[in-house]
């Protein structure tokens, strides 16, 4: 069951988001560390931008190493097995009337891109079909009031 802080994501995003860490750990840390003993190389601390620049740079890739370490160790990795079912990880067809359809893909929240059709399981569609067959007439809820969609087919 998903809890308040479970990072809900589907393989390929947990694998994303694992291989961004793993940049970070061996490539990106190495660099910043680099920049730093170059910096501090170059004499006075208190007047050198190059240090500072570092120290910055540093505390936000440390940030960011942290908050992808929780995302990891919070996830719940969702692998769509009943694939006539829309869940998280499902690709799915909606028709909003005839000969206007889309399709997305169902992915959680961190995940979603509505500009490559990758749309959150919280919207307003992804809430709506979750759990629904091919073929099913579902109302979705949208902040501008609800309206009819044929769900033509999940995979």
């Amino acid at each position: 069951m998903k809890q308040e802080n479970t990072v809900v994501l589907t393989p390929e995003g947990y694998l994303e988001l694992e291989a961004e860490l793993n940049d970070l750990k061996l490539n990106k840390r190495p660099e910043v560390i680099n920049a730093l003993k170059y910096a501090r190389s170059l004499g006075d601390l208190s007047e050198n931008a190059d240090y500072d620049a570092a120290r910055n740079e540093q505390a936000q890739l440390e940030s960011r190493i942290k908050e992808l370490e929780y995302k990891l160790e919070h996830s719940e990795i969702i692998d769509n097995k009943d694939k006539n079912v829309a869940n998280v990880g499902s690709t799915i067809v909606i028709e909003y009337d005839v000969d206007d359809t889309e399709e997305f893909k169902i992915v959680g929240s961190l995940e979603a891109d509505p500009f490559n059709n990758k749309i959150s399981n919280e919207s307003p569609i992804g809430k709506a079909v979750i759990g629904h067959k091919a073929g099913e007439k579902i109302s979705v809820e949208s902040p501008n009031g609800s309206y009819e969609v044929l769900l033509k087919s999940v995979n």
